[in-house]
């Protein structure tokens, strides 16, 4: 069973509008998934869809940038959370911080923007805390990003049920 198929299973119970902003807001399906289910299963029109998708992704993208620090700060009190998290941030800057330095703000509204696996609000917090990117900055960021996404997954979805109509 797809994680699509679980989610819609699962929220079965709930009205269309909330399974799809729920579906936006977790790190699992995102946008990337709540827009095609949305137009696709519960047959939304596309802007409600891209609209309840957005909105449920931006849910936790506060929270995420306020308290990352925080909890990783106490997690840190515990040998193995000091190692994983000393391991993470010198694996990921050594990695990436040339681009992130270079383009800053851009590098992380492009990164949430592309609609790929692992790109996303979820990673680009984890990213913008990382990189030591602050709130000021990275909250637009990501806000900008998580609108193209919609925007790219919302054409997508309709180019692709367009075509699925013409051939059958």
């Amino acid at each position: 069973m797809s994680i699509q198929a679980f989610l819609v299973t699962f929220l079965q119970v709930v009205p269309d509008w909330l399974a799809t902003l729920i579906m936006g807001a977790l790190p699992i399906s995102e946008l990337r998934g709540a827009i095609p289910v949305a137009i696709g299963i519960y047959g939304m029109d596309p802007v409600l869809a891209y609209a309840l998708s957005v909105l449920g992704n931006l849910l936790p993208v506060l929270p995420l940038l306020l308290f990352l620090g925080p909890v990783s700060d106490w997690l840190r009190r515990f040998r193995i959370f000091e190692l994983f998290f000393t391991w993470l941030f010198a694996r990921t800057r050594r990695k990436h911080s040339e681009r992130f330095e270079k383009y800053g703000s851009l590098a992380l509204t492009l990164f949430v923007a592309v609609p790929l696996p692992v790109t996303g609000a979820w990673t680009g917090c984890a990213a913008a805390f990382v990189f030591g990117i602050k709130f000021k900055y990275a909250f637009p960021a990501i806000f900008a990003g998580v609108l193209i996404a919609g925007l790219i997954v919302t054409f997508l979805t309709l180019m692709s049920f367009g075509a699925l109509a013409l051939i059958s």
